[in-house]
């Protein structure tokens, strides 16, 4: 009897690490990140500054303010408050990006593999719309004070139908939810991917996948 309760124990025990490898919530109060100091405390990749030396001013972020510049290729700019920029959101598990669209501006298709992301629109209309992993598309014009939500890890995109300038503001579950831009991720990367793998991807010439790579060459 006793040898078999050990045995339960022993079992229950390993089943334990097994699901609780890790804790998901918060072990202390906040974690604001600093990357000033190679001897402080990691969590998940971003230390911890001392508690001591935390100000209110740490958990406050005003880089969403001002409007972005619209003139580039897609006549949209992202503006992230995520963790690189906003050290108070350090293992909270939230983030904010400000988005700006000229007339006709794309904040094009993209992912972003670690965060479920909700935009409310702020200024203008808004076609945003996402793709299923069988391949439906869920699109909808917005207007101001719409909500629209793209689930975590599918593509997705907004574009600015209307006349004037538009802009959005976006939350994430995530303090650092990751992009991979479409178009720079399949004609941009560094190396670049092999010229025959997206010819035969999209059915086109080497010819014409050099000259759209030309289009987003890395800096």
């Amino acid at each position: 009897m006793a040898k078999t309760m050990m045995l339960c124990l022993l079992w229950l025990s390993i089943a334990l690490v097994l699901t609780g490898a890790y804790d998901p919530d918060l072990l202390q109060d906040f974690c604001v990140a600093d990357d000033t100091s190679a001897d402080s405390v990691k969590v998940n990749g971003f230390p911890c500054k001392d508690p001591k030396m935390v100000k209110a001013s740490d958990f406050l972020f005003q880089g969403l303010r001002n409007e972005g510049s619209t003139n580039n290729i897609f006549g949209s700019l992202v503006t992230a408050g995520n963790v690189e920029k906003f050290a108070g959101v350090n293992t909270l598990g939230i983030s904010m990006n400000r988005v700006d669209f000229a007339p006709g501006g794309v904040n094009p298709p993209h992912i972003h593999p670690r965060a479920t992301e909700i935009a409310f629109v702020v200024e203008g209309t808004i076609l945003a719309g996402f793709i299923t992993t069988n391949n439906t598309l869920f699109s909808q014009k917005l207007e101001k004070g719409d909500v629209f939500v793209f689930p975590r890890g599918l593509v997705h995109f907004q574009y600015n139908i209307g006349a004037s300038s538009a802009m959005t503001i976006t939350a994430f579950n995530s303090q650092l939810p990751g992009a991979q831009v479409l178009p720079f991720t399949l004609f941009g990367s560094s190396p670049p991917v092999p010229d025959v793998v997206l010819s035969k991807a999209f059915r086109i010439s080497e010819e014409v996948v050099k000259k759209i790579s030309s289009k987003f060459a890395p800096n």
